[in-house]
């Protein structure tokens, strides 16, 4: 683990790491486990170094695999791998995977269970290259798909965590990647990965944050920035969006008198619309607050410049959790919520 301070956003970087970071912990981890797991092999279309998964093709060359750049091959040929008893893990960008290869993830791997682990690099705006790179769609498009886990970790610690606890998932895995100077915010040695459980990390009655991937660290921060000013926010971090963990976001949402659901993709169909769905089945009622990546084609630009632009910044969400909008506001529980503002 290195202290810095990095502000590139270039190629699915995170933008700015304050304090401590790991590199590279997706190849990092994959190599560690990889000596323990010879059944495991790693795929690429053509994203080796921009994916992060060159300490494993390092480690092992004869188990590394580059199709170049064509994303129905690399799903293709890793369900090809799973069906030989191999553990597949393929990266390439979210956008180009789930956009290209949809229907590769959707009958070739999820349909049969193929053991295949898509690590999709670049979810949502960690990038600054427009809509040709940037997926901001992709839990809404994969969490539907049948027989299909998807996870966004937080940070360092748990896409480590991640990484070796899905190689013993039955089926077909799609990770949202963290690459680069990844930021650890939570500890190593106390938080654990459990697959389909909700965390709470933060205890508070007046408003709770729910999230998901490297905007709970940002959640983390305006929880202890709103502290200081009397309001005592909860946050609870939702890593696997499918299985979802309806009960433990009702129980959550039961215990503060609003909330704010935060995540690093679409308004609707991601995220909030699952917290949405579980608050409405079980007849919770609480003010929500949406913040997330409005349905539209966002131009070029820095990381920073983008997320000021959705409300997505340390002061977009900070005025969310006081009160003072910046969201898309439903009355969560009630027949209102569904259909919302988009």
């Amino acid at each position: 683990m290195l202290d810095g301070r990095q502000r590139a956003g270039t190629m699915g970087e995170v933008l700015d790491v304050k304090g401590p970071f790991v590199v590279a912990p997706f190849g990092e981890t994959l190599a560690e486990l990889a000596a323990e797991r010879p059944e495991i092999v790693g795929l690429t279309a053509d994203m080796g170094r921009y994916s992060d998964i060159l300490p494993f093709a390092r480690a092992f060359p004869d188990r590394y695999f580059n199709v170049g750049m064509a994303e129905q091959d690399l799903i293709s040929i890793a369900a090809g791998l799973a069906s030989t008893g191999k553990i597949a893990y393929c990266t390439t960008y979210a956008a180009f995977v789930t956009r290209r290869a949809l229907d590769f993830i959707t009958i070739g791997c999820a349909h049969g269970r193929a053991n295949v682990k898509i690590i999709a690099g670049m979810p949502g705006l960690v990038n600054p290259y427009g809509a040709t790179h940037q997926a901001t769609d992709d839990l809404s498009i994969t969490r539907l798909i049948p027989d299909l886990t998807v996870i966004d970790p937080c940070d360092a610690t748990e896409l480590s965590q991640v990484i070796r606890a899905i190689a013993d998932v039955e089926g077909t895995v799609y990770v949202r990647n963290l690459r680069g100077k990844v930021p650890v915010t939570l500890d190593p040695d106390v938080h654990r990965f459990e697959l389909g459980r909700a965390k709470v990390l933060a205890a508070g009655s007046d408003v709770g944050i729910v999230s998901c991937g490297f905007p709970t660290a940002r959640a983390l921060d305006v929880a202890a920035r709103a502290a200081a000013d009397g309001i005592a926010c909860g946050v609870l971090h939702v890593a696997t969006v499918k299985p979802f963990d309806r009960e433990a976001v009702c129980e959550f949402a039961a215990g503060v008198e609003r909330l704010v659901v935060l995540e690093n993709h679409q308004r609707s169909g991601g995220l909030a619309t699952l917290v949405v769905e579980a608050l409405y089945d079980a007849g919770v009622q609480v003010p929500l607050e949406r913040l997330g990546i409005h349905e539209r084609f966002n131009e070029c630009g820095s990381q920073d410049f983008i997320e000021r632009q959705h409300g997505l910044d340390l002061a977009g969400v900070l005025r969310a959790v006081m009160g003072e909008g910046g969201g898309d506001t439903v009355a969560a529980g009630s027949k209102t919520d569904i259909g919302g503002k988009g």
